[in-house]
């Protein structure tokens, strides 16, 4: 059912009080089932953000809850995916995410971080209802402790498992950008395989190619008054040789 067609028969259902739902609402997500669950979904974060760090036309989250009907809001019957992406909208902070009130945009993208407890859930009743009410074109799950990935495009209503490319790598197509496993940790990579990073790792690499070009002046450097001081030997001023 539409979003539309819910507000219609949440208003009708409350005839004698209607009104139209709110939509500043708190997430209603438990908290996180490990470290490694967190620090996962704070790389996601923190890379995707800092690599779209010049656009302003998209929103993700982790661990966030997605009202999807006015209806949920007596039922309780909402999702709240581990990450996800809404492409096309307005990049600013969000208490959780209100379909009806975020002109009936669902996720592009949703990430899934399997555990005991929700393993079951997200291989099977979730990815029905991301599939058949969401729509949501990709979506992937992954286990940071088993290291299990996989993901999945929906075509013609139904997903369809992708196949990963000579690098181990799963195309997602709505974000234009590859998913895949890099030292036990899901992280995403450009269309070329090259690993996006994070804005510690990115200061660090500069710190590092800062630290790289120093030496490389000193060894020159050296190298140089070596080569001053034979020619001293010789009787030679090196300033003639300028």
């Amino acid at each position: 059912m539409s979003v539309a067609k819910d507000l219609e028969a949440w208003q009708t259902q409350n005839s004698e009080e209607i009104e139209v739902p709110p939509s500043d609402l708190y997430s209603e997500e438990p908290p996180l089932e490990s470290y490694l669950h967190l620090k996962q979904i704070l790389l996601l974060l923190s890379g995707l953000e800092w690599f779209w760090r010049d656009r302003d036309d998209f929103f993700a989250a982790g661990n966030l809850t997605i009202y999807y009907s006015p209806r949920q809001i007596k039922t309780q019957d909402f999702r709240g995916p581990d990450f996800f992406v809404v492409l096309g909208t307005e990049r600013k902070p969000r208490k959780s995410w209100v379909v009806w009130a975020e002109e009936g945009k669902y996720p592009n993208i949703i990430i899934e971080l399997l555990s005991d407890s929700t393993a079951k859930t997200d291989r099977g009743e979730k990815k029905l209802i991301y599939q058949n009410t969401f729509r949501t074109p990709d979506y992937f799950w992954f286990d940071p402790h088993t290291l299990e990935f996989k993901g999945f495009h929906l075509l013609d209503g139904e997903y369809q498992e992708l196949q990963p490319n000579e690098k181990g790598l799963l195309w997602s197509q709505q974000l234009q950008l590859c998913l895949g496993v890099e030292r036990e940790q899901l992280r995403f990579f450009t269309p070329e395989g090259e690993l996006i990073l994070t804005p510690e790792e990115t200061a660090k690499a500069n710190q590092e190619q800062l630290e790289m070009e120093r030496q490389q002046l000193e060894i020159e450097r050296q190298k140089n008054e070596k080569l001053a001081a034979k020619l001293r030997e010789l009787n030679i001023d090196p300033q003639t040789l300028l």
